[in-house]
């Protein structure tokens, strides 16, 4: 077909030559738990709760980045594992202890990713499970140790998961289990009411970044964590994407664009984040930040969770 025709096509195949709508991929880090969470919680619980709302929103398979020290460590959440992946969601590599590769060195970072896989081979059982998610989203303090972990992720067999939505959803859960302590449900009402609030702003802001740097929208990865809060709003949370026009997707669909190409193949050269790429261009929006407020939010009770890690 000559270009012009298949632009027309393309034109002509959405109702009244609109764009198609855009389309976003979830995925979840940090299974099997993320503390801190409201004291009593039934932490294995959440994992019901997580895939019966992913089942009602018709999501698809989402995939669950593991760090599974986190089960070998509190045997009581290593269910959670077994009912994701009887729910028939996949899982993938996050390091066996989330360990910060900035931090820790190439080599006990690469030794961290090996230990994982061999609770992740026999999970999936043939299933395709090697798409690697960096801890903290870190991939290197300079480019010798960023390539050198990419060239054992391509070895190995690797995608890496790239995150071109997000809204740091893990930091509503300390508030959460601060207010839930106190008993304060309008302080937990605001919660609900900024988190889906930081959501939109999140879409606004990956959306203009993509259209800064590609020119249109790419499939979207959306990274959102395990937690007591994300498991109380996600329902809500997938309605808003249908209400804001998204399509859900898999992380595997999503990475098929050529946007992701440097993602689906560590072998070739990295490309900085969308966001980094994004910066001082016009016509970028800048989510607000909720840390402080957050962090101020029912600051004066008792803690009422540790966290794993």
């Amino acid at each position: 077909m000559r270009p012009i025709l298949a632009l027309a096509a393309a034109f002509a195949a959405t109702p009244g030559g609109a764009s198609p709508a855009p389309s976003i991929a979830i995925t979840m880090d940090d299974l099997p738990a993320l503390s801190p969470w409201p004291e009593g919680t039934d932490r294995v619980a959440l994992a019901r709760q997580i895939t019966e709302a992913l089942a009602a929103a018709h999501v698809g398979p989402v995939y669950g980045f593991v760090n599974h020290a986190v089960a070998e460590r509190d045997p009581a959440v290593a269910p959670f594992l077994d009912i994701w992946r009887r729910a028939g969601l996949p899982v993938a590599n996050h390091g066996w202890s989330h360990a910060d590769l900035h931090t820790v060195g190439t080599a006990a970072f690469i030794d961290d990713i090996a230990r994982n896989e061999p609770y992740l081979a026999a999970a999936m059982k043939g299933e395709d499970w090697r798409w690697f998610r960096y801890p903290f989203l870190r991939e290197g303090v300079d480019d010798a140790q960023r390539l050198a972990v990419r060239g054992e992720l391509a070895r190995r067999g690797y995608k890496i998961a790239a995150v071109t939505m997000s809204f740091e959803d893990y930091l509503w859960n300390p508030p959460y289990a601060r207010c839930v302590a106190a008993g304060d449900k309008a302080a937990v009402a605001e919660l609900e009411r900024s988190y889906l609030a930081a959501a939109r702003d999140a879409v606004r802001a990956s959306r203009s970044q993509a259209r800064a740097v590609y020119g249109r929208d790419i499939p979207y990865v959306l990274l959102i964590h395990v937690g007591a809060f994300t498991t109380r709003m996600l329902p809500r949370l997938l309605a808003q994407y249908r209400q804001e026009g998204f399509r859900f997707v898999t992380l595997p669909k999503a990475e098929s664009d050529p946007a992701y190409a440097a993602d689906r193949n560590p072998a070739l050269p990295p490309v900085d984040s969308l966001s980094r790429r994004a910066a001082g261009k016009d016509g970028v929006y800048r989510s607000p930040d909720y840390g402080p407020a957050l962090a101020a939010t029912c600051q004066t009770q008792t803690h009422a969770g540790e966290p794993l890690r």
